[in-house]
Formats: C-alpha cells, sequence, structure tokens
C-alpha cells in the first residue's frame, strides 16, 4: 500500500465469525485475500464452529 493513505480509504472485510467490519493492516500486506477472520480468536472460534470435531 502507498504510503499516506487515509484510514477511511484503506480495504475492509466482514468478520464471519463476529460479523463485524475490519480494515487492512500492514502485516497483511502480502495475504489480504487471503485473509478472512479479524483476530486469532475468531479465527480460532471459527473453526470449531465450522469443525464438527
Amino acid at each position: 500500500m502507498p504510503q499516506g493513505i487515509a484510514k477511511r480509504d484503506l480495504p475492509s472485510k466482514i468478520c464471519p465469525v463476529c460479523e463485524r467490519p475490519f480494515v487492512w493492516r500492514k502485516k497483511w500486506e502480502r495475504d489480504w485475500d487471503n485473509v478472512v477472520y479479524c483476530s486469532d480468536r475468531c479465527r480460532r472460534t471459527g473453526r470449531t464452529l465450522t469443525d464438527p470435531k
């Protein structure tokens, strides 16, 4: 992402677990297309909801 971009202009997604919007972060720069959950907690919760084990 280019420097100087306003936070309101960053791409965002909706977390399928908590259904809250979350915005692009620098640490997700190379992997944004594969980011699904807003946090590790939602990622763990999402796995248990979809995985009947």
